[in-house]
Formats: structure tokens, C-alpha cells, sequence
């Protein structure tokens, strides 16, 4: 059964000991409560304000398990407050292992490469936060719990997804997206977020059917990726993936190939192309 003043009561106090800064965001105007503004905690989840204020004053729809794991995300909680969480929303907390929660510190890491494009994600594609230079360069935009911010998945499904990257390497990226996903399949064989998603893309894509009966297997800890944004134009970035395989997280950090050229093109878009910086479940 779902606690909602206990809820209620754990995200305001959570929410009024986080300062802007901590989570990436500009201070704004003088405020008149400590802590971050409801507002500013529903963006970082990726759900309405208007859900996540009901749940602060103890009343609307319980939350689902993806937004439970978007907020403890947006308000820094270590494992065993998320655990709590998930407790006051009468849910089963998720298993400490793969992809099920994000450190507080890893995304404190990841804010401070404000120069390079930068993304945290679970090890079946979700992007769970990204700084700014990554969603323009990407044009992945504002994240959202589930499948809207899984790469792999909108890769095999949504041709948009495709649109900034040259034809000529899309094989090879459904390839590796492939082979990578392989890989934690068979490191979490019968976990159900793999096997659920596993399931949909061989229902969903001929593509990724015909890949996955290859049986090729191979983590990716680096890349070549290339960028046709619409402002800068063709941006050759290589990306640099660090794994925590304890928690099966990936962070993503996008160095440019040629500094002077890339480098200079990153720039562009920091004062063009960057606004928000967006984070979700």
C-alpha cells in the first residue's frame, strides 16, 4: 500500500536540501523556500509538474516504478533512499544490480564536462541524464521515463532516430548496438527489462531480427560517431564509454576527433545550441 503523506513528506525534504547547483541548474531569481522548486524536480524526472506536485501534497495517481526511479534520479538518492522511496510508493524496490540506479556522484562527475558532450545510460540503451551539448548535438530532447529516451529502441523503430547520423554508418551502429545488447542479455540472462526489450525489437524490426540471429557478442567501450546537426553541420566525435559493471551504467563522453575543426563546431553550440539541461529516469 502506497504511504502518500510519508511519500509526500520524503520528496518535499528531499527536494528543500538540493540547491540548483547541484543538480545543474542556474539559481534563478532570489527564491523564497530553500531547495529546488517542484518545477524544477518534474523537469529533471521528465514527468508534468502538475503529477509531481499531486504527489507532494498526498493525493492523485500512485506513481509508476519509472517514475519512482526518475525522481530518486532527479533528487540524488543513494541506493538505500531510492530503496526507501519505492517503499513509501508501495513497490518492490528493484534488485541492486544492473542499470537499476544511477550514484548520486556519477552524475556530480558528469556535470562538470560541461565542454564535450555527455550522457549516462542503463546498459539497455535508457539515457538517464544528459547534459546539454549532448542533446544538441544528438537531438534526443527532453528525457522521459521508458522507451522515449532508449537508444537502442528507437533506433530499430523510429527512422527519426537516424536522421543525424550518415547513412553510410548505419549498418555498422545496428551492428554494434547489437552485439553490445548481446552481451548484457547474456551477462543478465532472465533479468525482465532485457528480455522485454530483447522481445519487442525481434517483434518490431526485421533489421534487428536479422542481427540478433548472428549471435555476435561484444561489449562496446568506444566508438566513432558522426553528426550532421543542422546549425553546425558534420561534427566527427569520438565517444568514450566508461562501464560501472557493478550497477551495468555507462557513461558516455563525446571528445571531438579534430579540435580545431570539431572542437570549434562544439563550441558553437554551447552558445547556439544549449539551453536546459534535461534529466529523467
Amino acid at each position: 500500500m502506497i504511504d502518500r503523506t510519508g511519500l509526500a513528506d520524503f520528496l518535499r525534504r528531499r527536494r528543500e536540501t538540493l540547491r540548483p547547483a547541484d543538480v545543474g541548474l542556474p539559481a534563478g531569481a532570489r527564491r523564497r523556500t530553500p531547495g529546488l522548486r517542484r518545477e524544477e524536480v518534474a523537469q529533471l524526472a521528465g514527468v508534468s509538474t502538475d503529477h509531481y506536485s499531486r504527489l507532494e501534497q498526498a493525493r492523485g495517481s500512485a506513481p509508476s516504478d519509472s517514475v519512482v526511479a526518475a525522481l530518486a534520479r532527479a533528487l540524488r538518492c543513494d541506493i538505500d533512499e531510492r530503496d526507501h522511496l519505492f517503499h513509501l510508493a508501495g513497490l518492490s524496490a528493484p534488485a541492486r544490480v544492473a542499470g537499476s540506479h544511477v550514484r548520486p556522484g556519477l552524475i556530480d562527475l558528469a556535470t562538470r564536462l560541461v565542454d564535450v558532450p555527455v550522457c549516462i545510460s542503463t546498459d539497455v540503451g535508457e539515457v538517464v541524464w544528459q547534459n546539454a551539448l549532448f542533446a544538441a548535438v544528438g537531438g534526443l530532447g527532453e528525457l522521459r521515463p521508458g522507451r522515449d529516451s532508449n537508444l537502442i529502441w528507437r533506433w530499430f523503430t523510429e527512422p527519426s532516430a537516424r536522421e543525424r547520423l550518415p547513412a553510410a554508418d548505419w549498418a555498422r551502429l545496428s551492428a554494434t548496438s547489437v552485439s553490445d545488447l548481446r552481451a548484457t542479455y547474456s551477462r543478465r540472462a532472465g533479468d525482465r527489462d532485457v528480455t522485454e526489450l530483447v522481445h519487442d525489437l525481434l517483434e518490431r524490426s526485421a533489421e534487428f531480427r536479422e542481427l540478433w540471429e548472428r549471435h555476435e557478442v561484444s561489449v562496446r567501450r568506444s566508438d566513432r560517431k558522426d553528426f550532421q546537426h543542422p546549425e553546425v553541420g558534420l561534427v566527427h566525435l569520438r565517444c568514450e564509454i566508461l562501464l560501472t559493471p557493478d550497477e551495468g551504467v555507462h557513461l558516455l563522453v563525446f571528445f571531438p576527433v579534430d579540435p580545431a575543426d570539431d572542437g570549434a563546431k562544439l563550441d558553437l553550440l554551447r552558445v547556439i545550441g544549449t539551453q536546459d539541461l534535461h534529466t529523467t529516469a
